[in-house]
Order: C-alpha cells, then sequence, then structure tokens
C-alpha cells in the first residue's frame, strides 16, 4: 500500500509520542509495597541483635554473681540467672551474646548495646525514669561489715554505729541504708564502688562499711584478714532493695522478660538459684 512521505513522518511522530507517555505513565504509577510482616505470636521484638539475646554484666564481674569474669559459662547466681531466663524465652545457650558494661553507664538514658543488663540493681523510681525494670529477681537485706580491731568491731546495735565512721558506695542502697538506719553524726561516708569501700575499711580510714548481704558474706568470709559481719540492718524500714533486669526505657522486651522471670519465681528455679550460689542468710543478727 502507497503512504505518501508525509503521512508516514505523521504516523512515527504519533507512534513516538504515545511510546514517550507509556513511560511517563509507568514512572508515574507508584510500586507495589512489600507486604509488611507483622510478628507472630509470641515473636520477640527489638532485640540489638536478631536471633541473639544480648545481656550485659560489669567489667569486671565478681564473685559469687559471675564466677572467675566468665558469665559465659553460666556459673555464678546473676550468670546463671541470665541463661535460666534466656531459656525461658526461648533462646538456646548459644544464642546468648554477653557485653560489658559499667553500672552507671547502663542505667543513664539513652540507647542500649544490651536486651538486658544485671549488676545487682536495685529497683528505684529514679533508675526507673531513665531505664525498664524486670519484675525482681532478688530480693536481699543490707549488712554491716568491719575488721578485728576497728571502733566498730563491738558494736551490737544501731545506735552504737552512729558515732562511727561508716561508708558505702555513692547512689547505691546501702548508702541510703546508711543516712536512713543508721544516721552516723559524722554523715555517711561516700565512696565510688564497694572496692573504694573495701578498700578504706582496710585502711582505717572508715571503721565501718554497708554492702548487700550477699557481698557482705564474700567480703567477711573471702576478702578481708579478720573480717566482721556485724548483722544485717532492719528490713522494714521502707528501703527496697529488689534487684531488677535492667532494660531499655520502652523497651518491647519488658514485657517478655518480665514474665520469664516470674515464671522463673513461680516454678521456684530463682530460690533454687539463689541457694545454690548464694546460701542461706542465716547466721547474720538484726541489727535494733
Amino acid at each position: 500500500m502507497f503512504r505518501s512521505p508525509r503521512r508516514a513522518r505523521r504516523v512515527a511522530a504519533l507512534t513516538a509520542g504515545l511510546a514517550a507517555a507509556a513511560l511517563t505513565l509507568a514512572a508515574c504509577t507508584p510500586a507495589a509495597e512489600a507486604p509488611v510482616e507483622e510478628p507472630a505470636e509470641g515473636e520477640l521484638t527489638g532485640l540489638v541483635t536478631e536471633g541473639k539475646l544480648t545481656i550485659a554484666t560489669g567489667e569486671p564481674a565478681y564473685f559469687p554473681y559471675v564466677i572467675d569474669d566468665a558469665p559465659e559459662s553460666g556459673e555464678g547466681f546473676e550468670a546463671a540467672i541470665a541463661y535460666a531466663v534466656a531459656e525461658e524465652l526461648g533462646f538456646a545457650a548459644e544464642d546468648v551474646v554477653w557485653v560489658r558494661t559499667s553500672f552507671e553507664a547502663a542505667i543513664q538514658p539513652g540507647p542500649k548495646d544490651f536486651d538486658f543488663n544485671l549488676q545487682q540493681y536495685t529497683i528505684t523510681d529514679e533508675r526507673a525514669a531513665n531505664v525498664d525494670f524486670s519484675s525482681p529477681y532478688y530480693s536481699t537485706p543490707q549488712a554491716v561489715v568491719t575488721v578485728e580491731g576497728s571502733p566498730a568491731a563491738e558494736a551490737g546495735s544501731l545506735a552504737d554505729l552512729e558515732g562511727l565512721l561508716v561508708g558505702a558506695a555513692t547512689g547505691t542502697t546501702s548508702f541510703t541504708a546508711i543516712e536512713e538506719q543508721i544516721a552516723p553524726s559524722a554523715g555517711a561516708q561516700a565512696f565510688n564502688t564497694n572496692d573504694d569501700a573495701v578498700l578504706a575499711l582496710q585502711n582505717g580510714t572508715v571503721d565501718a562499711i554497708v554492702v548487700d548481704l550477699p557481698t557482705a558474706f564474700f567480703l567477711t568470709g573471702v576478702i578481708l584478714d579478720g573480717g566482721v559481719l556485724l548483722g544485717q540492718l532492719p528490713a522494714d524500714a521502707g528501703i527496697s532493695d529488689e534487684w531488677g533486669l535492667v532494660l531499655a526505657k520502652d523497651s518491647p522486651l519488658t514485657a517478655a522478660v518480665t514474665a520469664a522471670v516470674d515464671a522463673l519465681r513461680d516454678s521456684g528455679r530463682l530460690a533454687e538459684i539463689a541457694d545454690e550460689w548464694l546460701g542461706a542468710d542465716a547466721g547474720a543478727p538484726i541489727l535494733q
């Protein structure tokens, strides 16, 4: 069929225009969005590393909470607690990853590089403003420790301690217990860490220190030459010393971790772990 050159050019131009329009329409058409996968019921969300449970402890971590500073072994009170919680959450031991943090850094506001952290963190309202806590995995009274030859060595009551120098790590329940239960005339002596407080006791800078009861047993039985455990502070003074697992503020894991701790408590497993690594607290008199 004959076509004039002019008609042929018009057809070619129209075809090119239709093709360009088709490309433009294709470019303007939004791509189909990939379906958003909802987590399955019971599936954990918000993990630091998907498929792993990242747990933090101190640097170093101390006996009896972690044996030989090796939490990976599961040996020690808090190492055992960590693996028990991991199992409740559905993680095998090989899927647990350990990281280290300082005590203070972990309870400051901001993102965390761990899913939960345990370093004998007492649950307080002040800390709960910055981080989440699980339900308590352990409750402990405070205890007073001294050494033979110290002016505190013969103290048998809270009144006997009032005129002495009594110290503890600052920011701890132990420090608050000194201020509120002993109220020494010289004020509570503050130290950066328990290690600093122990050193001060050893060199005579303070007459006695206050620590939680498991630590008191450890200090008097292992660390201090001539260590003396004077007794426990009364537990009914309104000072809570319940330890909880620390999570990032508003963590999506908090409810699941709390449920795991609750299940371990209800089954008696928490008590078994405490008995195994901390022993009974019998034998420490209550100071009045």
